[in-house]
């Protein structure tokens, strides 16, 4: 099972002209960004895979990181990196941790539930000087593979100035299924239990009136 939405197209658009939703002091910068989610069945759970892009003008050095929120049934040590750029080692240089609130880069305000765990691949390596550059699969494995949208946070420097650019912008992660309420429409099955219920119940009340009657 393969998803993708016009939310990653749109982002795949935005990655190769350069232009992207930011928020940074001075004009707009696009920072890291996530062109593309995937999710597949994985040993009965699912993976998420998150495609990452460094754009144009934009940088990476340590300390770099991006932040995916609220990502809901996160099967713990399940986050890694494939296919880095700009060659498979760099995958070494990306940390995995979790958390319930944040990281946040500052001023920016991404809706985050304390309830749900948050992911975030921090960038250990050497400077890689500019994009635009594909900077591998981020992976993460969840129990649930329906999608919902949630927020992207990331925080690394412009290549021109080496200021640090911070920006946020959307992206998919896993939903929770849905647990019926106490007044939540009965299964078919339930439903043809009562049906069958009724009649017995309808035959006692008959008879137990014929008896009152004939005493």
């Amino acid at each position: 099972m393969i998803r993708r939405t016009w939310i990653a197209r749109c982002f795949v658009v935005a990655a190769a002209t350069g232009v992207a939703i930011a928020m940074s002091a001075g004009s707009a910068h696009a920072g890291l960004l996530p062109v593309s989610v995937t999710v597949q069945p994985e040993a009965g759970n699912f993976r998420w895979t998150y495609s990452v892009v460094l754009p144009t003008d934009m940088s990476l050095t340590a300390g770099s990181y991006f932040t995916i929120y609220d990502f809901a049934g996160y099967r713990p040590g399940s986050g890694r990196v494939t296919s880095a750029a700009p060659d498979p080692s760099f995958s070494a240089y990306w940390n995995v941790t979790t958390s319930n609130l944040g990281p946040t880069p500052d001023r920016l305000n991404p809706l985050d539930d304390p309830a749900i765990t948050n992911i975030t691949f921090t960038y250990t390596g050497p400077t890689i000087p500019s994009g635009q550059l594909t900077l591998g699969n981020f992976v993460a494995v969840s129990e649930f593979s329906e999608a919902t949208e949630s927020f992207f946070t990331a925080t690394n420097p412009r290549a021109a100035d080496g200021q640090i650019d911070s920006n946020i912008t959307s992206t998919l992660v896993p939903r929770p299924r849905e647990i019926p309420g106490p007044g939540a429409i009965p299964e078919p099955a339930t439903l043809a239990l009562a049906g069958l219920g009724l009649p017995v119940v309808g035959l006692a009340r008959y008879l137990r009136r014929k008896n009152r009657l004939t005493v």
